[in-house]
């Protein structure tokens, strides 16, 4: 595995070839591959200027990317765009502030299928989530990615509950550390 900061743009071309390939697969199939792998190579440009980005990446022998993941520091204001909407909606602005500002957020995990099986998924977010702040990290995933679902309940992280009578199409899950306090 190699670790980046924003010198991430070294490999960029090569992310985005695993990024579309992991999000163009099911659920996410619907999505044009041409034009996944565009949208997220300029994200990327953005995101790895964010405070305390960092990225980690499996190569396999012949040197392509087999999995990744991506994230950064949460920081207020809690942000308006993309999919931050749907998690005050679903969290509230108090447990918002609380909980996810100022924590490690995981922004992108994925693994190609060749490389699936092997625990890649589980050492690429554990080297990612082994600096967060007072080991506090988040992620939020698509209620239709079933699987990503799974692995992150099977690997421990916590689901937080919604807030009454408020339904959105992503879950979100904490990190669990040694002696942090269960939140809900």
């Amino acid at each position: 595995m190699k670790y980046f900061g924003q010198d991430i743009l070294t490999v960029a071309d090569q992310l985005s070839e695993a990024y579309a390939e992991v999000f163009g697969a099911p659920p996410w199939e619907t999505r044009e591959p041409e034009a996944t792998r565009v949208e997220f190579r300029e994200r990327l440009e953005k995101d790895a200027l964010r405070p305390g980005f960092r990225a980690v990446l499996a190569f396999s022998d012949t040197g392509e990317v087999d999995g990744f993941a991506t994230g950064w520091i949460t920081q207020a204001p809690f942000r308006t765009d993309r999919a931050y909407p749907k998690v005050t909606r679903r969290l509230g602005a108090d447990r918002v502030n609380q909980l996810l500002v100022g924590a490690l957020e995981i922004d992108e995990l994925g693994v190609r299928a060749r490389a699936r099986g092997g625990g890649l998924g589980q050492r690429l977010l554990s080297a990612l989530t082994a600096t967060a702040p007072d080991g506090r990290a988040w992620l939020l995933t698509w209620n239709q990615a079933r699987d990503a679902v799974a692995f992150y309940r099977r690997i421990g992280w916590q689901e937080l509950e919604p807030v009454p009578g408020d339904k959105t199409d992503v879950v979100v899950f904490l990190s669990t550390s040694v002696g942090r306090p269960t939140f809900t």
